[in-house]
């Protein structure tokens, strides 16, 4: 005997405003709305949909929070380009994230700058190489032993962020600074290891001015064992 259950349709437990605004998104897909382009207005799009306008309006401004449309004077509502990391990074808060998370976010930050080395060796200029050089004259000498602190970091990788050309991609290493800072200074940095060499960030200068990138690669790799050897123990 057929089970009864079988026949029973799932019920769709969204919200009138979750579907509105699914149906929204669609409209703008289907349309090719492009960056610019001035949408319906709520009185239209409530009339089409058959809600009410609170309804069209409350779906309207949560496509404002993702970025999807901004409100133009005397143009009403229009596409704009969304900022990809603005909501995670209003919503990156570290003292929240446990320690597994943070070490993913570590383990993030190795496979984007690991993969950054095409890009950084194709595109870096002698004037580039000279700033990283500025960049590093201030740190200790024994930097390949010592544990790195948090102000060489943020000055010589920002920089390779930069020399990378993609704005994205430094975006996101802005975003995440604050989880870096605070594994630094929650303790969870603080493992001792065993002392070892690292390459160090005058390591990787003389690597991107004579190198190649599988050198760059290997050489980041080796240089962020000294984060990793202590978050991951």
């Amino acid at each position: 005997m057929e089970n009864l259950f079988d026949k029973i349709k799932t019920i769709d437990t969204s919200s009138l405003v979750d579907r509105v605004e699914t149906n929204l998104i669609e409209l703008l897909l289907h349309q090719n709305f492009k960056v610019g382009d001035a949408i319906p207005k709520e009185v239209e799009l409530a009339s089409s949909l058959g809600v009410s306008r609170t309804v069209v309006r409350e779906a309207l401004l949560r496509l404002r929070m993702i970025g999807l449309i901004e409100s133009k004077r005397h143009r009403g509502a229009v596409i704009t380009n969304p900022d990809l990391l603005a909501l995670l990074e209003k919503r990156m808060i570290p003292q929240v994230l446990d320690n597994a998370t943070l070490r993913e976010v570590f383990e993030l930050r190795l496979v984007l700058e690991i993969g950054m080395a095409d890009f950084i060796m194709e595109r870096v200029t002698k004037e580039d190489i000279e700033e990283l050089k500025a960049i590093v004259a201030n740190e200790p000498d024994l930097s390949d032993t010592m544990h790195f602190q948090i102000q060489h970091e943020i000055n010589f990788h920002g920089k390779l962020y930069d020399i990378s050309g993609n704005t994205t991609l430094r975006k996101f290493q802005n975003m995440l600074l604050p989880v870096f800072d605070y594994a630094h200074s929650s303790g969870i940095l603080k493992k001792d290891v065993a002392v070892k060499k690292f390459v160090s960030h005058k390591g990787l200068v003389d690597i991107i001015e004579h190198g190649s990138a599988e050198m760059f690669r290997n050489g980041m790799r080796n240089h962020l064992d000294n984060h990793f050897a202590r978050i991951l123990a």
